[in-house]
């Protein structure tokens, strides 16, 4: 099978261009990256030309052999539908997980996103957590969660609270919470063991004046998930411009009883009182 036919393939384009139509995507800002599975592996390995192997700049021991479809460093969310084989790579890991060699895509040169070693070593928590269930790692620039990173303190919990009771689906969509990171500088093992660290209890991570990492089972999951807590903090913002307190809000007791109608578990440290 021709590798741009791949039902994977196509789904990673939709999502990508999907973001760049929500604006999350400015220029060649944001990444994206899938952990193919075995037998999607298979029915494209005919198409691989493979590379050299280069260093990832960390060690995902629990990642060797496996393969993963990511952006390239330097490109283009707007271009990945019309340009793919330019604008995105499948790259294939050692058998200990500390290199990496691109096997198909990139044909114009670069190489994968900058972000790699945050992607890998999120994917390698996330698949161990999940126990193998989610294969997706987006990173993203939602204009409302950066502007809440300037006004907000830089904390999960209230992060987390903010944006619970901005909308109730919140809560059912993300029951276990938002971490935050404070700011660091992107791109390397620092920034990206933070991140993972906070993927062992949340889907999602908020990079402080930057952006939004988020990790799903599946495409629609993950844009899904990340696009909720960006609608959220829309109306977050959209509240503190026309005035700087709730006059009514979600309860604890309110989240607590919307907790067993819908069969979620809300940590509690989430659920105190102001």
């Amino acid at each position: 099978m021709n590798v741009l036919d791949a039902e994977f393939v196509l789904g990673f384009m939709r999502m990508a261009n999907d973001g760049w139509e929500q604006g999350w995507h400015e220029r060649n800002g944001g990444n994206l990256s899938y952990r193919i599975k075995p037998e999607e592996v298979n029915s494209v390995k005919e198409q691989f030309v493979p590379k050299q192997w280069e260093p990832i700049g960390t060690t995902v021991p629990k990642l060797a052999n496996e393969y993963f479809l990511v952006t390239g460093s330097g490109k283009y969310f707007r271009n990945i539908l019309i340009k793919p084989e330019d604008s995105v790579c499948i790259i294939e890991l050692d058998d200990k997980g500390e290199n990496y060699r691109i096997v198909w895509g990139l044909v114009n040169g670069k190489r994968p996103t900058s972000e790699l070693p945050s992607h890998l070593m999120n994917h390698e928590v996330k698949m161990s957590v999940s126990s193998g269930r989610h294969h997706v790692i987006y990173h993203a620039h939602p204009t409302n969660v950066i502007a809440l990173t300037f006004v907000l303190p830089l904390k999960d919990e209230v992060f987390t609270r903010e944006l619970w009771e901005m909308a109730t689906e919140c809560p059912v969509v993300f029951p276990d919470g938002i971490g935050v990171v404070p700011w660091m500088v992107p791109g390397g093992r620092e920034i990206a063991a933070a991140t993972s660290e906070l993927m062992k209890q949340y889907d999602v991570a908020i990079w402080a004046h930057h952006g939004m990492f988020a990790s799903g089972e599946d495409f629609d999951l993950t844009f899904g998930l990340m696009h909720t807590v960006e609608k959220s903090a829309e109306i977050l913002v959209k509240t503190l411009s026309m005035r700087p307190d709730k006059l009514q809000t979600i309860t604890p007791q309110n989240f607590r009883d919307l907790a067993v109608d819908f069969k979620v578990s809300l940590p509690e440290k989430f659920l105190y009182e102001k």
